[in-house]
């Protein structure tokens, strides 16, 4: 496990992914649709928080179930709540928290890029376009990528 945490991305049926996550503590395994941006605004909320942002949010939606990733930043750790919903429109408190975890930033954005980047390695993009449906989330990646490096050669890392 990368620093404490793994995240891994599994394409399925079209338009559909399986994902999890885990830490030395737990594991939560979801299910994502492809009617949302779900990989781009993960990636992006991710970078926010690289970038110096101290509440960033993602959901993912599961029809109708959706998962909502919350992100709170405090100097160089993150703490992160995984939360349940029976419908995307509910309100954070009609959650079920399924994980959680806090972490230093720089563990959370390797975990990340390296999740995706195994995407890309597995399905190649124009695979993960048949599966998914949608483009991959180069754009958001290579952000991420950029913001993450930047952020460790400031830190000295």
């Amino acid at each position: 496990m990368t620093a404490g945490i793994r995240i891994t991305w599994t394409l399925g049926a079209h338009g559909w992914a399986d994902y999890v996550v885990e830490d030395h503590q737990a594991k939560a395994e979801l299910t994502a649709s492809y009617i949302s941006n779900a990989p781009e605004e993960f990636l992006t909320a991710v970078a926010r928080l690289v970038a110096g942002e101290t509440e960033a949010r993602a959901q993912f939606e599961a029809e109708p179930t959706a998962y909502r990733w919350i992100f709170y930043r405090e100097a160089a750790d993150v703490w992160i709540r995984l939360l349940e919903l029976r419908r995307g429109s509910d309100h954070d408190n009609r959650g079920t928290e399924i994980w959680s975890s806090q972490l230093p930033i720089d563990a959370l954005a390797r975990a990340v890029v390296r999740c995706f980047d195994e995407v890309s390695r597995i399905y190649s993009e124009s695979g993960y376009r048949g599966k998914w449906g949608e483009h991959f989330p180069r754009t958001e990646l290579e952000a991420l990528r950029r913001l993450w490096h930047a952020h460790r050669d400031d830190d000295g890392t």
